[in-house]
């Protein structure tokens, strides 16, 4: 969504318990659902655990993933807080993911091309991030800390390389206000 700005520090958030579940789950669980690296090629080099996803313009179908079942009671509070702080209530979410780009993986240079992104707003929450993961909107480099939660212009190009050793986790979801 073109939010003005290519990105917005929307503050703290608790996702210590998120954060936690995710460092508990399996390799299976992150390869269980792989719609999202099917849906964009840029993504090849992630993992994810898909708890909501969307699919279909103008008419969204948005379905429950497995990761509903994995992660969805220590997501949801998260996700609350930072609407509840900073959005107004009755929209939808669109998708809710937990998305893992590996130590050393990349996500090309790109924009959210489809029409859905125009209409929801697009927050990442880091729940496990290292100090050499680059994420760049336009060229320039915002560093997103563990404890708070951002939206980004993902209508702006943008792309993310993890020259760490360590997997970067974030907490993504994009949320359609009511109109």
């Amino acid at each position: 969504m073109n939010i003005g700005v290519p990105f917005k520090e929307l503050g703290p958030v608790d996702a210590a318990a998120l954060a936690a579940a995710v460092r508990k789950l399996d390799e299976q669980a992150w390869i269980d659902c792989d719609i999202r690296q099917k849906s964009y090629d840029v993504h090849r080099q992630t993992k994810s655990i898909v708890l909501v996803f969307a699919q279909g313009w103008p008419d969204i179908h948005v379905s429950k993933y497995p990761g509903w079942n994995l992660l969805a009671s220590q997501a949801m509070p998260v996700v609350n807080e930072v609407l509840n702080a900073h959005y107004p209530p009755g929209g939808e979410i669109i998708r809710l993911m937990v998305a893992n780009l590996v130590a050393g993986g990349s996500i090309d240079e790109h924009y959210d091309a489809d029409p859905s992104f125009a209409v929801g707003h697009r927050i990442h929450v880091p729940l496990q991030t290292n100090p050499d993961v680059r994420f760049l909107i336009e060229g320039k480099r915002y560093v997103m800390e563990e404890g708070k939660a951002y939206e980004i212009n993902n209508l702006k190009f943008h792309e993310v390389h993890n020259e760490g050793t360590a997997d970067r986790y974030h907490l993504i979801f994009d949320y359609v206000a009511p109109q």
